[in-house]
């Protein structure tokens, strides 16, 4: 439980104000206007009041945002997108939840633990980061987009998924095969295949780019 004293309550106030989903330890000093060896007396105290939620070393997030976890992770490495098991999971296609949050990114990969959540970045090659979108505040691969970005991950043996498992229904197949074709053959290839399972549950007629 948040210890809703005066000072806290201005602070999260302050907090607030800033439109920030997380806050670094150089942010708090100045906010705070503290030396950095009561700083992070005050961190501390911060966090064991329920105030601040320590994300990682160096990074802390406000109690009221609690729940931002998918936003802080966007933000926190940058740029990205949530995409492959994560994206797939919230549009339907994956049953499952996977515990690890998934993003694509062009820079390095990476992995991290935010909050005690796994997340993992995954490099994409400039050419393959695209066809993106952004809901509730956070970057996200479109559906079709998400599939092949999964694609080529398991072509490359660093993804596991059982395909079989996947609903398919819903998708764009003109869309699909389009994005495809900036992928290597092999990804191509498996995307071809792939669309004989949502074609049967997917008409193209009428279908919008």
């Amino acid at each position: 439980m948040v210890a809703r004293t005066m000072s806290n309550i201005k602070l999260l106030q302050t907090l607030r104000g800033f439109n920030k989903t997380y806050f670094t330890v150089a942010d708090l000093e100045k906010i705070l206007e503290l030396e950095r060896d009561s700083l992070y007396v005050t961190l501390n105290r911060l966090v064991k009041a329920g105030v601040l939620i320590k994300l990682r070393r160096g990074v802390y997030q406000p109690e009221f945002q609690s729940l931002e976890l998918e936003k802080v992770a966007n933000e926190i490495y940058y740029p990205s997108y949530l995409s492959f098991e994560s994206a797939l999971s919230r549009y339907g296609i994956l049953s499952q939840i996977p515990y690890t949050l998934t993003f694509a990114t062009t820079k390095r990969s990476k992995k991290l633990t935010l909050s005690g959540r796994e997340v993992e970045y995954r490099q994409l090659k400039k050419d393959y980061f695209f066809a993106y979108t952004i809901k509730e505040g956070i970057y996200i691969a479109e559906p079709e987009k998400a599939i092949l970005d999964q694609l080529y991950m398991m072509s490359k043996g660093k993804g596991e998924s059982d395909i079989s498992e996947w609903s398919l229904v819903g998708l764009k197949k003109n869309r699909f095969l389009r994005y495809s074709k900036k992928f290597p053959r092999t990804v191509q290839d498996n995307a071809k295949k792939l669309t004989t399972k949502f074609g049967k549950y997917v008409t193209t007629l009428g279908e919008k780019e």
